[in-house]
């Protein structure tokens, strides 16, 4: 039979493997209270809403401030947020110039988002345009065949920005647009100009 030792020691270890059991069956206290849920988003000039998706894409418009941006509200939150959103290129399809073999576009959009203190990154989303298989998806509200703009999305770049504890409002705003033709090139930073689209704005904080 076991010594007094020996038992002592399979007691021990039978309640430390019941007590990481447990463990293993209870989250902790901080991921019980986060959540990931769609954003509040103010946008200056709404695109669509996607005819596939159900998305609604929304013009990233080149500015120098953040009220000429994209505003995206974060609940009061404990520790860093993140928010998450796909940025696109903006396309304006025409099947006149894909059958004339001159509908190739590419497009460099480059954008920031910023708080009222500081630039926390600055996306990027390169796209390109071949054919109408590289749309992303149509936007209705249009006087297109089937209802649609002309203007669509094309390339998806999933955007990731940690926002600090104590900033409640980000801006997306629009820095510049390159974008290369089949007989051109053009750089865009005028004020006010759309160029490009975001859409799935999500959030995910810690509550307070």
């Amino acid at each position: 039979m076991p010594n007094t030792v020996e038992r002592r020691r399979r007691r021990l270890w039978t309640a430390a493997l019941s007590a990481a059991l447990a463990l293993s069956f209870v989250a902790p206290a901080g991921a019980q209270s986060r959540r990931i849920e769609p954003a509040e988003v103010e946008c200056p000039s709404v695109l669509g809403v996607g005819v596939d998706t159900d998305r609604t894409y929304c013009d990233v418009q080149i500015g120098d401030e953040i009220a000429d941006g994209v505003i995206v509200r974060i609940p009061p939150h404990r520790g860093p947020a993140t928010v998450t959103f796909t940025l696109h290129g903006r396309h304006t399809y025409s099947e006149d110039e894909v059958a004339r073999g001159r509908g190739y576009a590419r497009y460099l959009a480059t954008a920031a988002v910023a708080s009222a203190q500081e630039v926390l990154a600055r996306p990027v989303v390169l796209a390109e345009f071949h054919g109408a298989a590289d749309l992303v998806d149509r936007v209705g509200g249009g006087a297109g065949p089937g209802g649609v703009k002309a203007i669509a999305p094309v390339g998806a770049e999933r955007i990731r920005v940690i926002v600090p504890s104590d900033v409640t409002e980000i801006s997306v705003v629009g820095l510049e647009l390159e974008v290369r033709r089949v007989d051109s090139e053009e750089t865009q930073i005028a004020r006010g100009r759309a160029i490009a689209l975001i859409s799935d704005v999500n959030v995910e904080y810690r509550a307070r």
